[in-house]
């Protein structure tokens, strides 16, 4: 009896002292529940998911996809919206906003670990070839239906590894490309020196001027290469680095997003991407956009990643999704954005309000998303299984 009692004391005991979740745990316990479900999240060869960072992939696709929206009756030349609207109707930014993630992505993921090269490249290439192989399939069988020059349009894709000539999008598969193989320097440097990214910054931006004066115009090789490209992965990288000094700091990043959003306002009421004066435009504010955009959404997305607990709800999961399916929404959702523009606009309702036309964007965004779905479920996911780890601890 007496052996009886110490043992229902030792179960209470024990059951009083079970041990409490970890955040591994409930990682791992929601990962369960969403395989269960069928739903597919994107995560890295390394295991990991941020969730957050799929959120702001689906605001980089929106903005791109309501940037092309728009386009219908000239919108995209219409006055300025409503302050900050600009930022949508302005929407090719959404692009710098990719750019400055997979930078911050890459540095996170790398965090005191080493980079094994030949794997990354391998995985980037799973990731982003598959689909990539298709629309370039797509587009050449439209284009010889359509009685066009094949030979030529090969050689524009040949050509597309070196300028930005692949199609619905993919120049800025290219610019990325083009990262990729400066990656390893960046790394080296930075590892050398906390502040030697700032350096190539610097040199990136006297480039664009010395560019600028010979040529009398930067703006394509601004926003079309990694000549300008470059500043949003630099900065995405150096807004991790400095990601502890960023979170939190609510008040400064709502000012720097006001003053962005102001100037992003400002410059579409100036002409904006076409008409300043003129495409391409000889404005000088073409050496300095890349680093203004990179600034700014380095400073949102280290703030957003490190200030927050993001929820798992099902609106957070739903955001989260969008971004999952985001590089297939991006690229193809060229092949429908203009035609769904021009017969909303023709058979429903005069889309020439441009504060209407983006409350009808964000319908046919949606409408994108189970088309996003079937791509990464049956062209993205499968070749994701053979990637590796391509980083090891230092």
């Amino acid at each position: 009896m007496i052996q009886s009692l110490y043992a229902t004391k030792a179960s209470v005991r024990s059951r009083n002292k079970a041990p409490q979740p970890t955040r591994k745990s409930r990682a791992a316990e929601r990962d369960v529940k969403h395989q269960r479900s069928g739903v597919l999240y994107l995560k890295s060869s390394t295991g990991k998911y941020y969730i957050g960072l799929d959120h702001v992939r689906a605001l980089a696709a929106f903005m791109v996809f309501t940037w092309h929206f728009i386009h219908v009756n000239n919108g995209h030349n219409a006055p300025p919206p409503t302050f900050p609207l600009s930022l949508l109707t302005e929407g090719h930014t959404g692009v710098a906003l990719f750019m400055a993630l997979s930078g911050y992505l890459f540095a996170k993921l790398l965090d005191g670990k080493s980079i094994i090269y030949t794997q990354f490249i391998w995985n980037r290439f799973l990731r982003l070839a598959p689909l990539l192989l298709i629309i370039i399939f797509i587009v050449g069988l439209k284009n010889y239906f359509a009685g066009q020059d094949i030979y030529s349009y090969a050689k524009s894709i040949l050509a597309g590894f070196i300028r930005p000539l692949l199609p619905n999008g993919g120049w800025s598969i290219t610019a990325e490309f083009h990262f990729y193989l400066i990656f390893p320097l960046l790394l080296f440097l930075t590892s050398r020196w906390k502040y030697s990214l700032l350096l190539v910054l610097m040199l990136a931006v006297t480039m664009r001027a010395f560019l600028h004066h010979e040529l009398g115009q930067i703006q394509t090789l601004s926003y079309w290469t990694i000549i300008g490209r470059v500043d949003q992965f630099v900065l995405g990288i150096l807004a991790f680095q400095f990601r502890n000094s960023i979170a939190n700091k609510h008040l400064v990043v709502f000012f720097c997003f006001f003053i962005f959003a102001y100037f992003y306002w400002y410059f579409d009421s100036m002409g904006g991407f076409y008409k300043s004066p003129s495409y391409p435009s000889p404005s000088s504010i073409w050496i300095y956009m890349p680093t203004i955009e990179g600034f700014t959404y380095a400073l949102l997305i280290a703030w957003y990643d490190n200030s927050f607990r993001h929820s798992t709800g099902k609106i957070s999961r739903f955001i989260a999704l969008i971004g999952t399916y985001s590089y297939s929404i991006y690229l193809l959702h060229f092949f429908v954005v203009f035609r769904m523009s021009k017969a909303i606009n023709a058979h429903i309702i005069d889309l020439s309000n441009i504060n209407l036309a983006i409350l009808f964007s964000i319908l046919c965004f949606l409408v994108m998303v189970p088309i996003g779905y079937i791509s990464y479920r049956f062209i993205e996911t499968p070749f994701l299984r053979f990637r590796k780890v391509y980083c090891r601890s230092l």
